[in-house]
């Protein structure tokens, strides 16, 4: 086993980190007060090359994979500037695009999608199904060439920033009665489509959204794939979610206890820094070792698949370790910090929201435990 990176590795997360510092913690815990999109960082990561790092070369992409795209993930939130929606538009939707699309919409999208210029957010989840993918109402039934879109869609990210969204709605069912999904891309300016924004309390630069399809009309182009395969389809896009998930919790991992070892090596009240107190290192040193562990976790699982090899449980693992610790480093930091770590001169608050989202998100910790539960311990299924 060799764990050293390559020096291409090495050198494209120094690259990013390049980037990202331009603009740093307080650029992005300003726009996440405001809930302002982080344009500018986009474009700049864009126009570098980084947001289509896993898009094929003869698309503008870099020709890498889910191990590159884990890196820049990783790298943007050790610089403090984490970005949502690379989870939705580099990871999901340029890997289902990639992978599904027809050469149309491969030239229609993936040169966007490289270069930054275009965002595919991803809309599957809905107000009654939850994590139960088998529950979603949302319909596309055929008129003529055509497919009338209609239905709700619930916490769907970045549709203000998106030019269209993955789709997943029910076409039909199979032999035993059970739904058959399918795929569409919708342009987010398509006519009987409405999106309501979602308020929420965390401070985000995204934003969310609920959406209504009423009787949303798109042509046969808009199939991604084959009909009534949505699910494999979908499937192949929630893992690279999952472990650049996983990467974004890691780099805000970092962020937090870089900046936590910082302060407790400077901070000193009484005759020694607060650093050398077991109080204080204790907390900090165990967050990260599991954030290191996480780290291993993410990039085994991005190296499966990138290898085509089963990354289902490896991957499940990875967002569960990864925002895990995440969420204990954040709030190892804000404790290191005492009150100034409510302070806003400090700017950890906004991490600590993006972090404790992560841990419901994109597949909340319960249905993590039950994946391993039921496929990797061999236990009965309890849901």
């Amino acid at each position: 086993m060799d764990f050293t990176e390559t020096d291409e590795h090495r050198d494209l997360r120094d690259a990013v980190g390049a980037v990202a510092s331009r603009f740093g913690p307080t650029y992005y815990a300003e726009r996440a007060a405001a809930g302002k999109p982080c344009h500018e960082l986009w474009s700049a990561l864009g126009e570098s090359g980084f947001v289509g790092v896993n898009v094929a070369e003869e698309h503008g992409g870099g020709g890498g994979g889910l191990v590159e795209l884990a890196i820049v993930c990783e790298e943007i939130a050790a610089r403090g500037t984490p970005l949502l929606l690379l989870l939705v538009s580099a990871a999901i939707s340029a890997e289902v695009i990639g992978e599904f699309g027809s050469d149309e919409q491969k030239a229609r999208w993936l040169p966007g999608l490289a270069d930054g210029t275009v965002k595919v957010v991803f809309a599957v989840t809905e107000p009654d199904a939850g994590s139960n993918t088998h529950r979603i109402s949302t319909s596309a039934v055929r008129d003529g060439e055509d497919w009338l879109i209609t239905g709700t869609k619930y916490y769907i990210s970045g549709v203000d920033e998106a030019e269209a969204l993955l789709v997943v709605a029910r076409t039909g069912r199979d032999e035993s009665g059970g739904p058959l999904m399918s795929l569409f891309v919708v342009p987010t300016d398509a006519p009987g489509l409405e999106a309501v924004p979602l308020p929420v309390d965390a401070m985000l630069p995204e934003k969310q959204f609920t959406l209504h399809f009423d009787g949303v009309r798109v042509g046969p182009d808009a199939l991604v794939g084959e009909e009534g395969a949505g699910f494999r389809q979908v499937f192949r896009g929630l893992n690279p979610e999952r472990i650049t998930g996983a990467a974004l919790c890691v780099g805000i991992a970092r962020h937090a206890l870089d900046q936590a070892a910082s302060y407790a090596t400077t901070r000193q009240v009484w005759s020694t820094p607060i650093g050398a107190h077991q109080g204080v290192a204790h907390p900090l040193a165990k967050a990260k070792i599991e954030t290191e562990l996480a780290a291993l976790m993410t990039r085994k699982a991005a190296w499966l698949h990138d290898r085509g090899l089963p990354a289902g449980e490896a991957s499940n693992m990875a967002k569960y370790a990864a925002a895990e610790a995440a969420l204990g480093a954040v709030d190892a930091a804000i404790q290191a910090h005492g009150g100034n770590g409510l302070a806003s001169e400090y700017g950890l608050v906004p991490y600590w929201g993006l972090a404790r989202l992560l841990r419901i998100a994109p597949v909340n910790r319960e249905m993590i435990l039950n994946y391993v539960a039921q496929h990797s311990l061999g236990l009965p299924r309890s849901y």
